[in-house]
């Protein structure tokens, strides 16, 4: 096993799950914890803007005013993370290639921490548009550090599961910020959503006790460390000489395309429940003490949905990009994403029914993103891996940040679902690059190295 080492070996004795060590358990647990948490921290404030918009502009909560106001700012702010979790992305994939993985990861899910903490004690929406630009920094490098820890650690024919198990977390952050929002808001504080959104902020911490289980028992990859010892440090423009610049722009492609449909479909779920909580017709029965709660099951309820169809969709790129190929997989997904996001949003339903439907949207606008986590790394070499992943998963978000704004912006004048189901059409511009995306399926890691490093890493 190239990119085993003796250290690792002597962790784990006997009979190996998915033939990884307990050392390569622990740092794809590591990575996961990291992602996890990174998904969190970045999409509590979907879940608190009802309450925190209008606090900070002085709106009453639940007016009309209040739920346009809701809609605009869900757009700005999410594209402000998109922006700073693209650059964040970029500049922390390189520290990763120079610095190392572990530190990298360490420094990342401080950051996002600490800036999502900080939200808690903001007095306006200036200041919670700055902490939001820290949170958005840790947030995008965190990635990058992962994913290439995870490839290079843990065994060449378990790459794409492990991958795979690496993006499950995400559906999973996605979950546990439903369920901490719920809990604070409805559970432990009803009745003051002026304040309680502020405690769900303050949650945001939870990330730091995990950096320090990187820092005690996670140490940097052997096939990195040979890499860096050449001296050669990574540079952005290495990835658009002739021989990346093909690969680069083809992972940009898949990216940008998966991106653009899951922040303009998942930013307002929150918003978008609502709005369906309040039409459906046992919504105007109930006393209106009771009608928070009813819309906090409704938003629960959709993004339940959509976590499980990401949850599952995630699992399922494992046998896609392995029998069927990289290629084959991102275009059964990019179908089956407009078909979903277009019935979901365009065909006549009752409000329940179009509450179910973000299972679907869930299992392919979502579950596409589980291939990145090994597709990405596998696309360029060790001295290369963090800057190349983290540019392509990360640069596109800044043209996707456009998506949140134009959305929220168009949905604030009462037109959600009819923008909405137009974004069906962004995952179909995908499948118009995809004879540019190179193929990885069936190669090495070893395949993308420079002899020197592979040699290297095969020796110790």
């Amino acid at each position: 096993m190239a990119n085993t080492t003796s250290e690792e070996i002597r962790v784990t004795k006997g009979p190996l799950l998915l033939d990884m060590t307990g050392y390569q358990w622990t740092v794809l647990l590591a990575a996961w914890l990291g992602w996890g948490f990174d998904v969190f921290d970045g999409l509590l404030f979907n879940f608190v803007a009802p309450n925190c918009v209008p606090t900070l502009l002085g709106l009453p909560i639940g007016s009309p005013e209040a739920q346009r106001a809701t809609l605009h700012w869900t757009g700005v702010l999410s594209s402000v993370l998109l922006l700073t979790w693209a650059i964040g992305g970029i500049l922390f994939g390189k520290f990763a290639d120079a610095l190392g993985r572990t530190r990298t990861l360490l420094l990342t899910m401080l950051l996002y921490s600490v800036g999502t903490a900080l939200c808690a004690f903001v007095p306006n929406m200036e200041m919670l548009v700055l902490c939001r630009i820290i949170a958005g920094l840790g947030i995008g490098g965190e990635w990058a550090a992962g994913a290439a820890m995870v490839a290079e650690v843990v065994p060449e024919k378990r790459r794409v599961e492990a991958g795979a198990l690496l993006y499950t977390s995400a559906p999973l952050g996605l979950f546990l910020a439903t369920v901490v929002e719920h809990q604070i808001t409805a559970v432990m504080f009803p009745g003051r959503p002026e304040t309680s959104w502020r405690y769900v902020f303050l949650c945001g911490l939870a990330p730091a006790a995990v950096a320090f289980l990187v820092r005690l028992f996670v140490k940097e990859p052997e096939r990195w460390k040979a890499a860096v010892s050449r001296g050669q440090p990574p540079r952005i423009a290495d990835l658009f000489t002739p021989q990346f610049r093909r690969v680069t722009l083809g992972g940009l492609a898949m990216a940008l395309v998966a991106l653009i449909a899951w922040w303009s479909c998942n930013a307002f779920i929150p918003v978008i429940a609502a709005q369906l909580a309040r039409s459906a017709p046992e919504f105007q029965a109930l006393e209106p003490a009771m009608q928070q709660g009813f819309i906090g099951v409704w938003k629960a309820t959709a993004t339940n949905y959509f976590n499980i169809g990401g949850l599952i969709g995630t699992l399922l790129t494992v046998p896609a990009s392995k029998f069927l190929g990289r290629k084959v997989m991102f275009a059964i997904y990019f179908i089956a994403s407009a078909a979903a996001i277009m019935a979901a949003f365009g065909l006549p339903m009752p409000p329940q029914q179009r509450l179910i439907m973000y299972f679907p949207i869930g299992l392919t606008v979502f579950g596409v993103f589980g291939s990145f986590t090994y597709y990405l790394p596998e696309l360029f070499p060790t001295r290369l891996r963090g800057t190349g992943a983290g540019f392509c998963y990360n640069a596109g978000r800044i043209i996707a940040s456009a998506g949140p704004f134009l959305v929220g912006t168009i949905a604030a004048q009462g037109r959600a679902l009819e923008t909405l189901f137009y974004v069906g059409f962004v995952p179909l511009l995908g499948l118009l690059v995809l004879p540019c995306v190179t193929e990885t399926r069936g190669r090495n890691l070893d395949d993308f190295d420079e002899p020197e490093v592979a040699q290297t890493v095969s020796s110790r």
